[in-house]
């Protein structure tokens, strides 16, 4: 019996019995995620087979067409109804039996069929009955929406081509989609890969088309554009010429962005969008295609010509998110940045999705050749991506044992070369040099001295210059208004970094043992405050260091109070004032012995705020005594020495920390800064020679015993009623007061006096105590802090230059490994210092050339400075590849500059800048954070140089537009056509950022 139905006239079916069983077999069939089944009705398939088991064709139970109105919710939509039940309200057969019985009975028209789709779900393999109904939308019009249903097992790429279809997307737009399930919560639907159970969308939920913008950015996610103009549209500029916002301290992403941006090869990759093709989301070893897709948003609207400058922000986000070290806003390295991006895009666009091991072979004698392209092979297998095809080249590793000379031979690939440049054997250093003589102001020099000599060598270039034997010459650190270290002659000048202040003093006489003829003092200056310092938990006077702090040899037999004050006296001439004779004796005065031993701090007598048990005596009964007491009263004080005032004195911690360090000299000013004040906890560390810790409240028993009989004397002297000793002393008046202390001037100590001469049984630190007033008065400030230059610091410092093939021959050069990277001999069974040789095997399309300016050893660290010539165009490295061209097929090994990173400044500061060609126009341009000049080519060689990128001749295209003619029409701010002279410094760059 023939039917008609929607699809087409029905076919004559087969015999009832030959339908039952054809049906039935197909029934079985397992099912297999993918596959298509369909819904029936369980009436009209019941009917069916009561149809077929009849066994007679003309049969009343004759089903009759396909009918499932009654497992629509409705005739209009079609949508199925909630809730039903397999084996009670339909059945499922497979796509080949639906088929058949489609083709024998038709179908009621305009119903379309229930197909559904077997899906893999973590714990079952099922039928879905039910889809996942969602919801489809464009950015631009979020009111507009259209209802899909889509399998779980579809993928999200099957609902981004609904959209297109539905809503007229152009299929070269570019776009993003989001889910969205609530009205504030959206996520990107980032994996197109990705299937819709994966995804975690359910029925209800929006999937939303974003389309990018003509300047690069989206919609939802416009970033801050530096723009100088009321009318943000109205920019248009060359492509690739723009800036980028610094956002604190980072200048270094910066400038690398501006090389990799003017890298043609991953810039095309980009802009033609064929990174999303080969986003690697499941990578381990990847960020997800997250960096690839921050990077590939910053390209665009950098390529867009649409903007002056843009702000990476979201970029810089996703960096300090996938590497912790870039987080906040401190200063970095360059090529530290590029080393991580360059890995990370390489991982999100990685092609090989799973990565199979691989076992390592040696070389074992075989050629070269082979080895090399096993190598090569090798890699690629694990590192498939546009960075490889663009960045990677391939060395060889040579290592040879010292032992049993096993020869070791390796193939590694690399995607930049770091090139060490020629080490100086010689340093440049400036010192202040300070003279015996006490009217000769300090003199700054600069010497050559050797890189890996020690102080002595220091000195000897210094005995030079001033005919002075070195053996007489003591060198100190001096930072802060005192000796940060006081270096011996044995010690390395690796120590003493270019920023130190190092001062050189003249001593009176050859080399000074701790048990000789002489000790040598160190001297620091000192200004007591007018007010006590309680809150260091003492009653101390406060006291600030200032002034520049001198060294001095002192015969021992001098080194008593009075012979200290009068041989200070004379070495502070020149800007130390000498008393006038009016002033040479002070008022008499009369104490008690008890509140003076109690009183005296710092130098000076309090005689305020203490209280004792008996009312003092009045000033009148003071002066009645004055006339009978004078000779006795000068014979008490000639045993005292003019700074008598601070003989007693309890020792005193204050608290005190040492500051960070930094340079405390500029050109032509003070070699020491403001004044430092002593509120902080200060111990005795590594930071002097010779330097001993002094405790909280240490006293020195002998001093205190000789000073409470000089009291004694005094009060006999003075005829004291019993029990209330006094005494009335005319004394001279001094200038200052003299101090031991420790290393840092914080902390006071006893000055060991024996026989009237102190002893010292380390290092002496002696401060020179101030008041105030009378430091205002006698001491000349203007005058302690000039200092003249020698001629030698006129003579313009020479810097060394190099070519670029210097340092690739060096790079080339065999080498012993260090003891802390030994390799394991097979063959010795040990490890061992080996030779390490790398020569070039092959080269990438974009070859990067790392300027190794920064040396870090376990002594020292370093920014050379030095010169590196490197050419703009044809740098031929045919000279250094083992591998020989052997056909014509082969690519040339002349490469062209298209871009530089620089680095202005030194190891703590500096900042960084770029140097690019446009790869459009031919027209090379100064990237410098969101300013962006036309640069000059004889302008690009300098001394700030860090990263070259060089591209193979072969594969750099011709411009696709004339290059622009510098004008002065320019947007301010923007692509400036004035001279870049000064770019040549650091000095305007420095001073736009201290990065």
């Amino acid at each position: 019996m023939a039917a008609n139905s929607s699809t087409g006239s029905a076919t004559e079916p087969p015999g009832l019995e030959t339908q039952w069983r054809e049906i039935d077999n197909l029934n079985q069939q397992q099912l297999r995620a993918g596959d298509s089944w369909y819904l029936l009705d369980k009436r009209w398939y019941d009917q069916w087979k009561e149809y077929v088991h009849t066994g007679d064709q003309n049969s009343t139970s004759y089903p009759g067409k396909i009918d499932n109105t009654e497992l629509y919710e409705d005739l209009d939509s079609y949508h199925l109804k909630e809730r039903l039940s397999e084996n009670d309200d339909f059945i499922l057969v497979p796509a080949e039996a639906w088929h058949k019985l489609l083709l024998w009975y038709g179908m009621m028209e305009n119903q379309p069929p229930l197909e559904r789709k077997v899906v893999d779900l973590p714990s079952t393999v099922k039928v879905e009955v039910y889809p996942v109904e969602i919801y489809l939308c464009l950015s631009s019009n979020l009111e507009s929406t259209v209802s899909a249903s889509f399998s779980r097992a579809e993928k999200i790429h099957a609902i981004h081509q609904k959209i297109r279809q539905h809503f007229d997307v152009s299929e070269t737009a570019e776009s993003r989609l989001w889910m969205r399930s609530t009205d504030t919560s959206s996520e990107r639907l980032r994996n197109l890969n990705m299937t819709v159970l994966d995804a975690c969308l359910s029925s209800g939920m929006t999937v939303i088309m974003e389309i990018r913008n003509a300047d690069g950015t989206w919609p939802t996610s416009r970033p801050q554009i530096m723009r100088n103009s009321a009318d943000e549209d109205s920019y248009r500029g060359p492509p690739g010429v723009c800036g980028l916002t610094n956002l604190g301290n980072t200048c270094f992403m910066n400038s690398a962005l501006q090389c990799l941006s003017n890298t043609p090869p991953l810039t095309e990759y980009f802009l033609k969008n064929s990174y999303l093709e080969e986003l690697n989301f499941s990578n381990p070893l990847g960020m997800k295609g997250e960096i690839a897709e921050a990077y590939a948003d910053v390209i665009k609207q950098m390529w867009s010509g649409r903007h002056y400058s843009v702000v990476p922000r979201v970029f810089k986000t996703k960096v300090g998110h996938f590497a912790s070290q870039f987080l906040g806003y401190q200063q970095h390295d360059s090529q530290e940045l590029l080393s991580f991006l360059l890995d990370g895009l390489h991982e999100d666009l990685n092609r090989v999705k799973k990565k199979e091991y691989i076992e390592l072979r040696d070389a074992d004698g075989r050629p070269d050749q082979e080895v090399a392209e096993e190598a090569w092979c090798n890699h690629l297998r694990r590192n498939d991506s546009v960075i490889v095809d663009t960045f990677h080249g391939l060395f060889k590793s040579t290592l040879v044992c010292p032992e049993c000379n096993k020869v070791s031979v390796t193939f590694d690939p690399f995607c930049y070369l770091s090139v060490p440049l020629p080490v100086s054997k010689e340093r440049v250093m400036e010192v202040f040099y300070v003279s015996l003589d006490p009217t000769a102001k300090p003199t700054q020099y600069r010497l050559i001295v050797p890189k890996a000599g020690r102080v002595s060598d220091l000195c000897a270039a210094l005995s030079q210059a001033t005919d002075i034997p070195s053996s007489q010459m003591a060198v100190a650190d001096v930072f802060n208004h005192r000796f940060y270290r006081i270096y011996q002659a044995d010690e390395s000048l690796s120590c003493i970094l270019d920023r130190d202040d190092i001062f050189v003093y003249q001593l009176s006489s050859g080399c000074v043992d701790q048990d000789g003829e002489e000790v040598v003092m160190a001297i620091y200056m000192r200004e007591r405050s007018h007010y006590r310092d309680y809150g260091s938990g003492s009653n101390s006077y406060g006291t600030s260091l200032f002034g520049h702090p001198l060294l001095m040899s002192v015969p021992r037999a001098q080194c008593t109070r009075e012979d200290l004050y009068q041989l200070l006296l004379q070495r502070l001439a020149r800007y130390v004032h000498p008393l006038d004779p009016s002033e040479e004796v002070e008022e008499e005065e009369e104490e008690d012995e008890e509140e003076l031993y109690k009183a005296q701090t710092n130098g000076v007598s309090d005689d305020e705020g203490e209280e004792d048990s008996e009312e003092a005596p009045s000033k009148k009964e003071e002066e009645t005594q004055e006339s009978n007491q004078v000779e006795e009263q000068n014979n008490c004080q000639s045993e005292a020495s003019p700074s008598s005032e601070g003989e007693e004195r309890p020792e005193e911690e204050e608290s005190s920390s040492e500051p960070d360090r930094g340079s405390s000299t500029e050109e032509g000013q003070s070699a020491c800064g403001s004044t430092d004040t002593n509120s902080q906890d200060a111990t005795d560390g590594d930071q002097s020679a010779g330097a001993e810790p002094s405790g909280k409240g240490e006293e020195d028993e002998d001093e205190d015993e000789e000073d409470e009989e000089e009291a004694a004397s005094c009060a006999q002297a003075n005829k004291r009623l019993p029990g209330r000793r006094r005494y009335t002393e005319r004394r001279k008046k001094a200038l200052f007061t003299i101090q031991a202390v420790n290393s840092n001037g914080t902390t006071e100590r006893g000055m060991g006096e024996v026989d009237g001469s102190f002893s010292f049984s380390s290092q002496p630190y002696i401060a020179i105590d101030w008041d105030p007033d009378m430091k205002k008065k006698y001491y000349n400030e203007n005058e302690a802090e000039k200092y003249i230059k020698h001629q030698s610091m006129d003579v313009p410092h020479q810097q060394t230059t190099v070519q670029l093939q210097e340092c690739i021959e060096l790079f080339t050069t065999v080498e012993t490994l260090e003891e802390e990277n030994p390799w394991y001999c097979p063959t010795c069974k040990k490890h061992q210092l080996a030779t390490k040789k790398l020569d070039l095997w092959s080269l990438p399309e974009v070859l990067i050339i790392h300027l190794k300016r920064f040396s870090y050893t376990k002594y020292s660290r370093e920014k050379l400075d030095t010169i590196v010539e490197f050419p703009l165009r044809d740098l031929d490295f045919s000279g250094f590849l083992l591998k020989k061209t052997v056909n014509s097929t082969e690519p040339p090994c002349r490469y062209d500059l298209i871009a530089v990173s620089n680095h202005y400044g030194g190891l703590r500061d500096g900042h960084y800048t770029s140097y690019a060609r446009n790869k459009d126009n031919g027209q090379w341009y100064y990237f410098d954070d969101s300013k962006v000049t036309y640069a000059r080519e004889e302008q690009i060689v300098t001394s700030a140089a860090y990263l070259l990128f060089y591209q193979r001749q072969d594969k750099i295209r011709q411009p696709t537009v004339p290059p622009p003619v510098p004008s002065s029409t320019q947007p301010e701010n923007h692509i400036s056509s004035q001279p870049l002279d000064d770019i040549d410094g650091a000095s305007s760059c420095v001073s736009m950022e201290t990065d």
